[in-house]
């Protein structure tokens, strides 16, 4: 399942993901994506987050209440910039993916994990099963 190899990364990609980077807000390709289907690490294909939690959050990235799975995604702390924040990361391909912040919806949890675009796939609810991703069609019809 694996999406990209590290040498077919942009610039923005890997500056994002194997350098800690962050791409600007308001200008990457899912902050305003609401598609139902799910976001996979671009490198590793491994699913992390579903468009069931994912809502508008106003800060410029794309924003979800909680990713997948707790094993998929760790979290880290980070202390750059003078600033102390948790740092997710995908575990599969240890890759930045952005940061998980306390102030979310309640009713969702109370999270927001302020992702990256230039990390992620979207894989599309129609292309799920040719993708192989199949497995997912249920989960987001059962919530549907």
């Amino acid at each position: 399942m694996a999406r990209k190899d590290i040498s077919e990364l942009t610039d923005l990609e890997r500056q994002v993901m194997k350098e800690n980077g962050t791409e600007a807000p308001f200008e990457n390709e899912y902050w305003t994506h609401f598609e139902e289907g799910i976001y996979v690490d671009k490198l590793s294909g491994k699913p992390l987050f579903t468009s069931l939690d994912k809502f508008d959050s106003s800060c410029g990235w794309p924003s979800f209440a909680k990713s997948l799975s707790d094993e998929d995604v760790s979290e880290h702390t980070d202390t750059s910039f003078g600033m102390r924040r948790t740092e997710v990361r995908s575990e599969t391909s240890d890759s930045h993916l952005g940061h998980v912040f306390p102030d979310g919806p309640q009713e969702l949890g109370g999270l927001r994990y302020c992702i990256n675009s230039a990390a992620l796939d979207f894989i599309p609810k129609s292309e799920l099963e040719q993708e192989g991703y199949g497995e997912y069609v249920k989960l987001l019809d059962s919530k549907a």
